[in-house]
């Protein structure tokens, strides 16, 4: 159930299937997991797994000064990524200065890289703070997390580590206006003896609803690629993401597999 954790502050740049060449900012605890959340798919591993160890941050100057560096090195190198991407060892929003870093984050972008945009991924459960909702709006793709359409199956696959419902992640997606994407993995198999699955048509049926009173820019859908922390879990066949692409796109908005 061991997981993969991000040991630097920068990492890459990689080839993202999302995102093209995409440099990584970790804001998160090099040595375990920090996350509202315990999917059961995440590929870091179980947030409870670290709950143990002393999690320690790096300061935004911290920060700000690793991404100084390696912009100058990438730049001396003749490399320039399509994209920053804010992801890690769990949920970058929890960083107590994350408007800072965003800001700091964009200065450097514009300096270096003006090309590139800017993106954080997020599960979404920490959107009722001003200071969050703040940064997220200035980015350039701010994605955020939807993997179910009733509550007991977001309970059952998200797992939040404190009291919060699906209800009250939808309503704070609501707040944005359309202006973010959403990311949902289709997924299912056996969790500790109990079947989970958001591809029922009760699940879809209702994730639908959902994104109709979202109306993200954008949605992004993708299958189990990386080892998860149960074996048990399924790949989803690529068709029944062909079939919600087309029922999102049927809604007008925009949908992408990457499968």
């Amino acid at each position: 159930m061991s997981g993969k954790l991000f040991d630097e502050i920068v990492f890459g740049p990689i080839k993202s299937r999302r995102f093209g060449i995409s440099l990584g900012i970790n804001l998160l605890p090099l040595q375990g997991k920090l996350c509202t959340f315990n999917c059961i798919y995440c590929e870091c591993g179980l947030t409870n797994g670290h709950k143990k160890e002393k999690q320690s941050l790096f300061t935004a100057a911290e920060i700000n000064a690793s991404l100084q560096s390696r912009f100058e090195a990438l730049k001396t190198g003749g490399l320039d990524p399509d994209n920053i991407t804010f992801a890690g060892n769990g949920e970058p929003t929890l960083h107590p200065e994350f408007e800072t870093i965003i800001d700091n984050t964009i200065r450097l972008r514009d300096e270096f890289f003006p090309k590139a945009l800017v993106t954080v991924l997020s599960n979404a459960t920490r959107l009722d703070r001003e200071n969050v909702k703040r940064a997220l709006l200035r980015l350039d793709n701010n994605v955020l997390k939807l993997d179910a359409g009733t509550d007991a199956t977001f309970q059952a696959i998200n797992r939040p580590t404190f009291p919060i419902s699906l209800e009250k992640v939808i309503q704070e997606l609501k707040n944005f206006g359309g202006n973010l994407v959403i990311q949902t993995m289709l997924i299912r198999g056996e969790v500790e003896g109990k079947r989970v699955d958001n591809t029922t048509e009760e699940e879809i049926s209702l994730y639908l609803k959902h994104i109709g009173e979202i109306r993200p820019r954008q949605v992004m859908l993708y299958p189990i690629d990386r080892q998860t922390p149960y074996n048990t879990l399924e790949k989803v066949p690529e068709t029944e993401f062909d079939a919600l692409v087309g029922r999102i796109e049927a809604m007008g908005i925009k949908a992408e597999v990457f499968y």
